[in-house]
């Protein structure tokens, strides 16, 4: 509104006595100049010459009376030709003068633009009203400025800073029109005379009977030197306005009495929308019903988008959840190694969403539902606890996707593929992420204890506490670090491979920054890394020439002979261990080789590397071999069928014995006959010794083949009429 039209609307309200009025105007603005000339102690004189109002039974001064008026007046006249200027000013008269003219015209421009929403075709506002709102707006938000809001946590001083402000000028409303005395506001040249005046000097100022404070020294939410309203002020306009809110509001050209009701009891950020305005009368009335400082609509609409919000939230929260349910078979855990990138980059998508969301609900709230005081400030708080939290956790997920791609890539880069390649490079690369990750969430949790509020030296001093606990007892923890990294480092173990960590055998499953894993034969063993670099590590397996990621371990099987073997017993043994050793396809490079520990004893011993990397494979190839190895010489312990004919027997039939004993054997396709010798002349017999080789598939089938062949062999030498004095002992070789 233009200064013209400003006047035309004081001459109405003042019944034809604008000349008188002007008039008026043109004496105060003489007596403050004389009272800028003569000083402060002209104040009485001033007071006796200024019309009074009786206001409650006390004499008041009318704003028009007031010595400020005259440069008042200038003010809001060159901020309706110049609006772009700035509120802050050099004095306190300049700013509180701007800011107070600036806020009428606010006022004024908002209610001339929404005056008329029926007569306007639509339920939006036209170009017109558009462009007026944003010339108000900008104005608003020069206003604002004026306010040191850093009295308000970071999250919500915009929010109540323009809270503040709206409140703030129905305060000087109220302040204006019910001052006893002439209000004296210094320029910049009455202010340094006043400091000239001081005990000592002060960037301050003080408007007379209020608790109104415009400061110039240097604060959190200064932008350029000048004085504004200071942080204290602003902090206690809330309980000013609730003071002075009750009581009516003297009619002024300035005045702004409904401002503050119709930004909080109407949605909208400033400017209510102009649907909501042509809602018919009586179904605003019963929206803009207050409880507890809200009306019903911004209560009901608030509860609404909480209600959704937090549904939202649940339901992305259980699929979060779901992606950390056990595995119960080993080989779905194995097959879904090579998917856990694609798993981590699906958290990531389902955490990506709730910041937008979180920021798309706190918008709206803030400025469509525009509700106010402290229920903006809990919800608001609220929002941006969820934000920074999803925010953390999304940083913290990506990190880790990035790390889960990263190992594949690089396994695949290097010619590998299987699941255990993927586990070691996983284990040096997914710690690195996962640290990354957790710093960035600490760094953003820090981050919103500040937007909430909290002191800068709280939160430096709660930085502080991670560097006390590692001087007072987190020094083991570093010690397991630097070893877990000597590790990492020197390898002189990894993920898979089959070691001797001090007493402890077993699988190493894991190498973390802080420990390991050992996978005995009885338990998982996490040994600290210190202690582990600390103890002599004995490493059973053995790693390829070519830098291949395949474990090799050490399997070594010793089996003790009791019995007294014969030398030929003895290699035939070893022949026959030998090529079982080598038909086996899990078995590499297969030693076997016999030492004698004691007179009577021998000890087998079978040495070979087996890729396994787990207990189970493990023990189940040991377990098969050492059978088979007792099989073995069982057979080889039976392979020389020892044969005592009587003394009666004639030399023709002896010639003929191997004959017979010959064809007696080749009946069973899977006997061959190895020699026959006529070995000893005892004292009742000849012993005839018979060595066998056996081709049957398992020792059931063999020794079915040695109850034929005893039974073939007794029925042929009676048949020939060879006897046999005594019981025949028989060993039987099986040969391959």
């Amino acid at each position: 509104m233009r200064a013209g039209s400003r006047g035309e609307r004081v001459k109405n309200r003042s019944g034809g006595r604008g000349g008188r009025r002007w008039r008026h105007v043109l004496l105060g603005s003489l007596f403050g100049v004389l009272l800028a000339v003569l000083g402060p102690w002209q104040g009485a004189l001033a007071v006796a010459r200024t019309p009074a109002l009786v206001v409650g039974g006390e004499r008041t001064i009318p704003i028009s009376a007031q010595p400020f008026y005259p440069e008042l007046l200038q003010a809001a006249a060159r901020w309706s030709d110049a609006p772009l200027g700035q509120v802050v000013g050099e004095s306190p008269r300049e700013t509180l003068l701007n800011f107070y003219a600036v806020m009428a015209r606010v006022d004024r421009e908002l209610g001339s633009a929404t005056r008329q929403p029926q007569g306007d075709p639509g339920w939006f506002w036209g170009p017109a009203a558009q462009r007026q709102i944003a010339e108000t707006q900008k104005l608003f938000a020069l206003a604002v400025r004026a306010l040191d809001g850093s009295a308000f946590p970071e999250s919500v001083r915009d929010d109540m800073a323009k809270e503040a402000a709206i409140q703030l000028k129905q305060v000087l409303d109220y302040v204006f029109t019910r001052s006893t005395t002439p209000l004296q506001i210094p320029d910049l040249a009455e202010f340094k005379v006043l400091n000239s005046q001081r005990s000592k000097a002060s960037e301050s100022w003080t408007l007379p009977e209020t608790a109104i404070t415009l400061s110039s020294e240097p604060g959190a939410d200064h932008g350029a030197a000048g004085f504004r309203f200071s942080r204290h002020t602003v902090g206690q306009i809330g309980r000013m306005y609730a003071e002075i809110s009750q009581d009516p509001v003297l009619d002024q050209p300035f005045a702004s009495p409904d401002f503050y009701r119709i930004y909080s009891t109407t949605p909208g950020d400033l400017v209510p929308p102009k649907w909501y305005l042509r809602l018919p009368p009586g179904v605003r009335r019963g929206l803009e019903l207050s409880l507890y400082g809200q009306t019903l609509f911004q209560i009901a609409i608030t509860t609404l988008t909480l209600a959704l919000y937090g549904w939202l939230l649940l339901a992305i929260f259980r699929c979060l959840l779901h992606t950390y349910r056990y595995w119960q078979s080993h080989e779905e855990q194995e097959r879904r190694s090579w998917h856990q990138d694609n798993l981590a980059w699906y958290r990531v998508l389902l955490t990506l969403p709730v910041m937008p969301i979180t920021r798309l609900a706190d918008v709206f709230i803030d400025r469509l539902v525009n509700i106010t005081g402290v229920p903006l400030v809990i919800v608001t708080f609220f929002f941006y606890i969820c934000y920074f939290i999803a925010a953390s956790c999304f940083l913290f997920f990506l990190f880790e996707a990035l790390g889960r791609s990263a190992s594949q890539w690089l396994v695949r880069l290097r010619g590998g593929g299987s699941e255990l390649q993927l586990r070691r490079v996983s284990n040096l690369v997914m710690p690195v992420c996962r640290v990354l990750g957790g710093f960035v969430a600490v760094v953003l949790i820090y981050r919103l204890l500040i937007v909430l509020g909290l002191p800068t030296t709280t939160v430096l001093a709660f930085s502080a506490v991670p560097g006390l606990a590692i001087g007072l007892g987190a020094s083991k923890l570093l010690g397991n670090l630097f070893a877990g990294l000597s590790i990492q480092t020197d390898r002189p173990l990894r993920v898979g491979e089959f070691c001797r960590i001090g007493s402890n055998l077993g699988f190493v499953t894991k190498i973390g920054l802080r420990s390991l894993e050992l996978q005995t034969l009885e338990s998982r063993i996490t040994i600290p890394n210190a202690i582990a670099d600390e103890e002599t590590i004995v490493n059973y397996s053995r790693r390829s020439a070519d830098g291949g990621d395949l474990p090799v371990q050490t399997l070594e099987v010793r089996l003790t002979i009791d019995n007294q073997l014969s030398p030929e017993q003895v290699v035939d043994l070893l022949q026959l261990v030998r090529e079982h050793v080598q038909s086996v396809s899990e078995l590499i490079e297969p030693l076997v080789s016999i030492e004698q520990i004691q007179s009577d004893q021998l000890t087998l011993i079978g040495v070979a590397h087996v890729t396994l990397n787990d207990w189970p494979a493990y023990l189940a190839v040991r377990e098969a071999l050492l059978l088979r190895l007792q099989q073995l010489v069982d057979q080889v312990r039976h392979s020389t069928l020892r044969i005592g004919v009587s003394h009666d027997t004639t030399v023709e039939q002896l010639r003929q014995l191997p004959v017979l004993i010959s064809g007696v054997v080749h009946r069973d396709p899977h006997f061959a006959l190895q020699c026959c010798r006529l070995m000893a002349i005892s004292e009742f017999s000849y012993d005839v010794v018979v060595r066998l080789h056996s081709s049957h598939g398992s020792l059931a089938l063999f020794k079915d083949g040695i109850d034929r062949l005893n039974r073939d062999l007794v029925a042929s030498l009676g048949s020939e009429g060879i006897e046999i004095p005594f019981t025949t002992a028989i060993e039987i070789q099986r040969h391959r």
